[in-house]
């Protein structure tokens, strides 16, 4: 039987997830089972008991995490319930559940491994939004995509499918949010991801949102996670730009004590910039080393994400067999 779990991260959505749960997807041809997961990032109104009214499995948080916390806590539950297809999408009403079916089209015909909803790959679906908003987006999705290696244009929407072999190599570790982290982490495991052009509300119609709603703490935070994969995953990368540029810094109090000693003979009264040049050289062959050592990390790190996939595939395939 093949399961699809709709997961929906909510925090005080009373107003808007009754709507939602009502347009989500009873029947999809591919799938035999739907059912719906609503993690309540510790709500104080009713939103809670409105998603058990309407039919979900409710996992509350006794207090607000984070959407990278709330979307970790429904691949949890996703995991005990043998998902083969996991859909995450807001509460808030600002995609569609009518592009359900959209995004498992590639999942269903083993043409991707993810698929990520894009409010702009289709210049004629792009919503209205502020400009700080839109160019905060444009930037943070040209970064990612120069890590990942493949041009993505939205890599901040949350709307997104994941196949199984996806959702059970995640090991995320932000609680702020999860979105960049997850294209990351499945781009370096050499899985597919493709995007699909919806057309996605530009505004809310309720509330405010918990992760866009301060553009420079959001900015920090996604740069803060961004910067985290790559030292974990491309450390020569990351600590060889730190490195050269500490030997650039050193070569320029060395280069200047040097002129100053062919032009008069002497490094005086210049000799502290010779010996801070070079330590300078010093602290970059230090971070350089570490660049290697955090290299070899690499491997054994990818061969440990191997073996909890393996683990994580080996106890749905009992469980299933249990049941």
């Amino acid at each position: 039987m093949t399961k699809l779990i709709i997961q929906l991260p909510a925090l005080n959505e009373a107003q808007s997830i009754a709507d939602v749960m009502k347009r989500l997807p009873t029947t999809l041809d591919g799938v035999d089972c739907i059912e719906t997961i609503v993690i309540d990032d510790g709500s104080t109104d009713a939103t809670g008991s409105i998603a058990r009214e309407h039919g979900a499995h409710v996992v509350r948080h006794a207090t607000p995490r984070g959407v990278g916390a709330a979307f970790r806590s429904g691949l949890l539950a996703s995991m005990s319930r043998n998902a083969d297809y996991i859909v995450t999408i807001d509460a808030d009403g600002q995609f569609d559940p009518a592009d359900i079916p959209k995004l498992m089209a590639p999942l269903l015909a083993g043409e991707a491994d993810c698929v990520t909803a894009s409010r702009f790959k289709d210049p004629a679906k792009v919503p209205v939004m502020p400009n700080a908003k839109r160019w905060g987006n444009d930037v943070i999705a040209r970064w990612v995509s120069r890590l990942a290696g493949q041009s993505i244009s939205d890599v901040s929407c949350g709307y997104r499918a994941y196949s199984r072999a996806a959702y059970l190599r995640l090991n995320l570790l932000g609680d702020f949010t999860y979105t960049h982290e997850v294209i990351l982490s499945l781009m370096f495991a050499g899985l597919r991801v493709t995007e699909v052009p919806i057309v996605v509300r530009g505004v809310r119609e309720h509330g405010t949102s918990r992760v866009a709603n301060n553009l420079p703490r959001y900015a920090y935070r996604a740069a803060s996670i961004i910067l985290g994969m790559n030292r974990d995953y491309r450390p020569l990368q990351f600590f060889g730009c730190i490195s050269w540029l500490l030997a650039g810094v050193g070569a320029l109090f060395v280069g200047f004590v040097s002129l100053h000693w062919v032009c008069t003979g002497a490094i005086t009264p210049y000799k502290a910039f010779a010996f801070l040049g070079g330590a300078f050289w010093g602290a970059a062959l230090i971070v350089g080393l570490v660049g290697l050592l955090a290299q070899m990390h690499v491997r054994l790190r990818s061969g440990v994400e191997d073996v909890m996939y393996r683990v994580r595939r080996l106890e749905q395939e009992l469980d299933t067999r249990r049941d």
